[in-house]
């Protein structure tokens, strides 16, 4: 069975100033996230599933889902801030999401098989779907409910993480937030530390965040960019998880539950071993509507040198 690439694409692109997921980059009108479609059916998807708002569901089908109709197949799912657990429901004057893994959550009814996760509005390159589909085509599909006793312990979970190069996530605008990778010698993803002000300094970088006590990191670094594999058990843990979270910190109106935290929950109860898939290939996205014409920029040099056709699809 092929994997199933989830794209998270619900956010409002407030700081960009309209819906960045379907903005042209490509020199035939392609929007960053047709890139990752095409590049993960070349790397052996099977299915796209959208994790989008209602409120752009038409905009969304029209400008981007349709374009895929012979190519793959394409289903949609909503992250709808009120898809809570009982007996939980939103606080008074909450409007913000409750981040990735309530994101990540919505998909439950729609993906049976090994997926992968990635952000709408960030490049990731061939060579990273490529090795997750790879990796994720090795795992078995969702389980078949079976009377197995409950003493039976369960199976460790599989899941993986393309890991870039610090330095080919740097901006030359200013400082980035990433979280380094802390990796085994046999390629096991130990924890993500996050940095919060990276800024390049000659052959090296430097986190900023506290001026007094500058941290050095090396360049060829690996990084996270929310580029994941996960085995289907995902799931299981993500609403088995989800009511304690709420219970903990759903009062507040601006908390939100992140897949790494979930990763590393996980990680650290010795549920789930990460492998980090490390590419050299560059990671760019969008946050600001100036980032667009360095992104235009890129994707222009790939297809001039033959990685991608002048149209997509």
């Amino acid at each position: 069975m092929k994997p199933t690439l989830v794209v998270l694409a619900a956010g409002m692109g407030s700081r960009y100033g309209g819906l960045k997921q379907v903005d042209p980059v490509g020199p035939s009108g392609e929007a960053i996230l047709d890139y990752s479609v095409f590049d993960a059916i070349r790397g052996g998807f099977g299915k796209i599933v959208f994790v989008i708002r209602k409120d752009i569901e038409d905009e969304f089908k029209e400008k981007i889902g349709s374009k895929y109709a012979g190519h793959v197949p394409v289903d949609y799912c909503f992250q709808d801030l009120h898809d809570l657990p009982a007996p939980f429901a939103v606080p008074e004057g909450r409007t913000k999401p409750w981040g990735t893994g309530h994101a990540v959550r919505a998909a439950r009814s729609v993906v049976n098989e090994p997926f992968a996760v990635i952000n709408a509005d960030d490049f990731y390159g061939r060579d990273a779907f490529a090795k997750l589909g790879a990796f994720l085509s090795s795992l078995s599909p969702a389980p078949t409910p079976t009377s197995t006793p409950a003493s039976t312990p369960s199976p460790l979970l599989s899941f993986s993480m393309v890991g870039f190069r610090l330095d080919l996530t740097l901006s030359e605008n200013g400082s980035v937030a990433r979280g380094i990778c802390n990796v085994d010698a046999d390629g096991t993803l130990k924890g993500v530390t996050e940095m919060t002000k990276l800024v390049r300094k000659g052959d090296r970088a430097v986190n900023e965040e506290d001026p007094s006590n500058p941290v050095a990191v090396p360049l060829d670094a690996r990084v996270s960019m929310n580029c994941w594999g996960f085995s289907h058990g995902l799931f299981a843990e993500l609403e088995s998880r989800f009511p304690k979270w709420l219970a903990e910190r759903g009062s507040e109106m601006k908390s939100e539950w992140y897949i790494p935290f979930v990763v590393d929950e996980l990680i650290r109860e010795g549920k789930a071993k990460c492998t980090v898939l490390p590419t050299d290939s560059s990671w760019f996205g969008v946050t600001y509507r100036e980032d667009k014409p360095f992104v235009v920029a890129e994707i222009k040099k790939l297809v001039d040198a033959g990685e991608y056709p002048q149209r997509l699809f």
